[in-house]
């Protein structure tokens, strides 16, 4: 049995995940499944029949059955700092062996980061989620009220027991203050500079998020992909800047993308000086005013297409704060970046 819930904080970033950076740096113990399980991008599975020398396989983080007084840890470095706003304690497959009760605490550490500094009593952690029951086989999502900015989490379990995945989901914090005083262009459209994906008109084949996250795509299913049109049209994917800024340059990387990259697309921009607008705000595209930063394009297979000589005149000496990439009319993008300076 492995039960799913709908995702509350699913227009969030996951903070802890391992495409981010996110690593899990220390354990008390992991006698049956190791740590590094723990934030695995992928969805847990289960493989009857297939045990280790130490027991059962499981795809998660387990630990041994207690048989002293205590608790059992894991600490983990999020990916990007940020503010927390909800979690998940996936405990997929864990039916027997899930652990009765959780907590989870946060801390800021700035220090020169080691794993045994981190396990040291002197660390300063907040509770952002007091010990609260688990249910076993499935999701356990939780919010968290907590404002401050973090970089650590630590996952407690009582007494024992396994858990599958740790989902740490938030807005991320950005230091602006010292990425507005780099003279070069710095990617305005990157997860770890605050950028977020507000909506899309499809993601089918592959997330939208995808579309924003560090370095290349793994394969094919690992950037946005809509289905193939059989109507009039053409799909579109906005993105919240990390901060307002002027558009240098942009990056549109079709990679992995062979038979079913887009004919072409093009680049709009908006100024909004609230910087607050919602996904229903953009699927009433009529009400919003659209510059042209980049004009239709033909794109090529498999490709990393770089655009700067031909970014609209239009689009010079005006800062934006959302971007929409219209893709025709279908097919998948790896990733988009979007280089330029943020507004002083």
């Amino acid at each position: 049995m492995n039960s799913h819930t709908p995702n509350p904080f699913h227009h969030l970033i996951d903070l802890a995940s391992e495409r981010l950076g996110g690593k899990s740096l220390i354990t008390n113990d992991d006698f049956f499944a190791s740590k590094n399980n723990l934030l695995k991008a992928s969805t847990p599975i289960f493989i009857p029949g297939k045990y280790t020398e130490r027991g059962k396989w499981m795809d998660g983080w387990e630990s041994r059955r207690r048989r002293t007084p205590g608790f059992d840890w894991c600490i983990v470095k999020l990916g990007v700092a940020g503010k927390i706003q909800g979690v998940n304690i996936d405990t997929a497959f864990f039916l027997g062996n899930y652990p009765d009760h959780f907590s989870l605490e946060a801390t800021n550490f700035t220090k020169a980061e080691t794993r045994a500094g981190l396990a040291k009593s002197s660390v300063n952690w907040v509770e952002i989620i007091s010990k609260t029951a688990l249910k076993g086989g499935g999701d356990n999502f939780f919010p968290v009220s907590n404002s401050e900015s973090f970089t650590h989490v630590r996952l407690n379990i009582f007494p024992d027991g396994g858990v599958a995945r740790l989902r740490v989901y938030g807005e991320v914090t950005p230091d602006w203050e010292q990425l507005k005083k780099v003279k070069v262009p710095i990617d305005l459209a990157s997860i770890a500079n605050g950028s977020t994906v507000i909506s899309c008109n499809d993601n089918f084949f592959g997330l939208k998020d995808n579309l924003i996250l560090p370095g290349r795509a793994l394969n094919m299913g690992d950037g946005w992909e809509t289905k193939r049109k059989r109507g009039p049209g053409h799909d579109w994917i906005v993105v919240k800047l990390g901060a307002t800024g002027s558009i240098k340059k942009i990056e549109v990387d079709t990679n992995y993308f062979k038979g079913n990259f887009p004919d072409s697309c093009s680049i709009e921009g908006l100024s909004y000086s609230k910087r607050n607008l919602t996904e229903d705000d953009f699927n009433r595209t009529n009400r919003l005013k659209w510059t042209e930063i980049l004009p239709q394009t033909k794109l090529k297979a498999h490709h990393r297409h770089f655009f700067d000589k031909v970014l609209s005149e239009f689009n010079k000496g005006k800062h934006f704060d959302y971007v929409r990439l219209n893709i025709f009319p279908d097919g998948g993008i790896s990733r988009l970046r979007v280089y330029g300076l943020a507004k002083p």
